[in-house]
């Protein structure tokens, strides 16, 4: 397994941004989340002094990224959702800039699972703590050589996310991923795991059949479960074993509606992971919601190796009062 990452130290509350800070760019994705958001988008742009590109395809996200990397460019803020971040972010890794460009989410996307998690509600608010919030340095998750600001799935929330159409997101919303998951359950016949977890040099091993794996980066890296801290330099890892239909509702039930833990879900704490399947199976898997496969995969963490503008209830703590 690889090794992880040197941690920084974290960066204090700021106030206007120094003079090197005033070459900005918007990265925009207009047709993520309910696309009525660009307009909005370039005229706050246009007020605060940041140059618009817009995405025109699949990957032009990353492209983008690393132009601005290569130029005087030294913060980018994302007008899309978890899956636009995620292009920026190793567009910019691409080119060794992580270390010199900050990234701020604008929340245009269909759930904007890191924007939330990082205190920014709004397309306003991810203009504003620019100049007025704190910048924090965040961990990445890494998988089979690839970075992930929120989570690697695999599994049937993974074939769900996967299945979840744009015609699907433009429908019905954060539910789009619900009724995709509806209409997967009926094929998946489970997913036989070997893992491995790795941490501070103890090993963790587990096998068996299961729905699903989440492998966690941020707070609350799933809407259908699962919490990280960000800054801890570990993933979080939640396996749901394979169960009847019947005892699959009473472990979400259970878990949502009494907070209680379950039998059927095991927890690990990791900064190295490898997963195999039985026989050297494909693995079918999203990171932050892209679709990607391979016959194995090796994940690790790079701590504190992002550097992002936070709102003002930003909490990297996964805990809830």
């Amino acid at each position: 397994m690889k090794h992880t990452a040197e941690t920084t130290v974290d960066e204090p509350v700021v106030g206007a941004m120094p003079q090197t800070d005033r070459e900005r760019w918007v990265i925009l994705n207009p047709v993520s989340g309910t696309a009525d958001h660009a307009g909005q988008v370039r005229e706050l742009a246009a007020e605060c002094g940041y140059r618009v590109r817009k995405t025109d395809y699949e990957g032009h996200a990353a492209e983008l990224a690393q132009q601005a990397a290569t130029g005087d460019v030294t913060l980018v803020a994302v007008a899309g959702g978890d899956g636009t971040l995620h292009e920026v972010v190793n567009g910019l890794d691409d080119e060794d800039a992580l270390d010199r460009v900050t990234v701020v989410p604008l929340p245009v996307g269909t759930e904007n699972v890191v924007a939330n998690n990082l205190g920014v509600r709004s397309i306003e608010q991810g203009f504003d703590v620019v100049e007025t919030g704190a910048r924090r340095r965040i961990d990445l998750g890494v998988a089979d050589g690839e970075l992930f600001p929120m989570s690697c799935i695999a599994g049937l929330l993974a074939d769900a996310s996967i299945a979840t159409s744009d015609e699907l997101k433009e429908r019905f919303g954060s539910m789009a991923f619900v009724v995709a998951g509806l209409q997967e359950m009926a094929a998946f016949d489970g997913l036989h795991v070997d893992l491995t977890a790795v941490s501070q040099g103890e090993e963790t091993r587990w096998s068996g059949e299961a729905i699903c794996v989440l492998v966690g980066n941020i707070r609350r890296f799933a809407k259908e479960g699962g919490q990280a801290n960000v800054e801890d330099g570990h993933l979080e890892v939640v396996i749901i074993e394979q169960m009847p239909t019947s005892e699959m509702v009473v472990e979400a039930l259970t878990q949502r509606v009494l907070g209680e833990e379950t039998k059927n879900v095991f927890h690990v704490r990791a900064s190295q992971l490898e997963i195999r399947t039985a026989d050297e199976e494909t693995i079918d898997f999203s990171l932050d919601g892209e679709p990607h496969s391979d016959s194995e995969l090796v994940l690790y963490t790079r701590p504190r190796s992002l550097r992002v503008c936070v709102g003002p209830d930003y909490d990297p703590s996964p805990f809830y009062s």
